[in-house]
C-alpha cells in the first residue's frame, strides 16, 4: 500500500475519488444513496478551488482502497495550523485489510512534516466501526467533551 495526495488533474484520481466518494454515500453511515455524475463533478470542481483543501488515497496492486477528505484549519490556542478529516472512507472490499490505519499514518506523517498541531475529525455517534479505528490509532475525545453543532441553511 502507499499514499497518494489527491490529484485531480489526474483523471484516474477523479475516477477513484467518485467511486470511493460513491461506496462512503452508499454505506449505511453515508445518505445511501450515490452522487450523481452532476453532482461528483461539481465536488471536485469545488475542491480543485477550495484553498485548504488536503486530500489523501490509498492505493495497492488491486486499485484505490481509500480516501480521506480534509481540510486545513487554525488552532488559535496553539499558533498553528490543523488538520481536520472531514469524510473517511475505506471501500466495504477493502476493510478490516489495514488500509484505514495506513491512511491515518499517512495523514498524521504529513501533519508532523508540515507543521502541524493536531488532526481533528467527526465521528457519529453511531459509528462503532469507525470509532474502533480511531480509538486504536490513538484518537480520543476531546477534555472537555465537545460537540459537533449546525445550522442548516436552506437553498
Amino acid at each position: 500500500m502507499h499514499i497518494q495526495r489527491v490529484d485531480f488533474s489526474k483523471p484516474e484520481h477523479q475516477k477513484a475519488f467518485e467511486a470511493l466518494q460513491n461506496a462512503y454515500m452508499l454505506d449505511d453511515m453515508g445518505m445511501q444513496k450515490p452522487l450523481l455524475p452532476a453532482q461528483a463533478r461539481k465536488v471536485i470542481e469545488d475542491l480543485c478551488q477550495h484553498p485548504s483543501y488536503l486530500g489523501f488515497m490509498v492505493k495497492n496492486e488491486d486499485g484505490y482502497l481509500a480516501l480521506a477528505n480534509c481540510f486545513v484549519n487554525y488552532s488559535t490556542f496553539a499558533a498553528r495550523r490543523l488538520i481536520n478529516i472531514h469524510d473517511f472512507v475505506v471501500h466495504p472490499e477493502h476493510r478490516r485489510k489495514g488500509a484505514g490505519l495506513f491512511l491515518l499514518s499517512g495523514i498524521a506523517e504529513f501533519a508532523e512534516e508540515n507543521g502541524f498541531c493536531r488532526i481533528n475529525l467527526e465521528v457519529r455517534e453511531d459509528n462503532h466501526k469507525a470509532m474502533h479505528l480511531y480509538r486504536k490509532f490513538g484518537f480520543q475525545e476531546c477534555t472537555p467533551k465537545m460537540f459537533f453543532w449546525e445550522k442548516r441553511i436552506s437553498m
